[in-house]
């Protein structure tokens, strides 16, 4: 991330009651329903520096579903995969097997199936 007013980079800080060290990433996943953080992104050659807050509306989890788990996983793993592949003919044709399989598949045949 770059400063809009320098194009320096900024360093990002959650506050105030996370110590500096905490990630952005951190203090989401241990954040509470209704919780509010508070992030400042800081320009340190300028001085910049924006103050916003979020608030933690709800927290969905998957915890204790392992299919749901293990599906979110692979759907990672795949989309890795894809990201590294860059023949647009192979990419096509990864999607054409997809298709076919979830075609013939009972498992994912519901009737609602929408294809472009």
């Amino acid at each position: 991330m770059d400063c809009p007013a320098c194009g320096a980079p900024l360093t990002l800080e959650v506050g105030p009651e996370q110590p500096l060290s905490t990630s952005l990433r951190d203090a989401v996943l241990a954040a509470e329903a209704d919780e509010r953080l508070e992030i400042t992104r800081v320009c340190w050659d300028c001085g910049w520096q924006e103050v916003r807050q979020l608030r933690i509306e709800s927290i969905d989890t998957t915890a204790g579903d392992e299919a749901a788990v293990e599906r979110a996983t692979l759907i990672d793993e795949i989309n890795e995969e894809l990201a590294g592949i860059e023949s647009v003919d192979t990419l096509e044709e990864a999607l054409a097997t997809i298709r076919r399989h979830r075609d013939t598949d009972p498992a994912t045949t519901d009737g609602d199936d929408t294809t472009e």
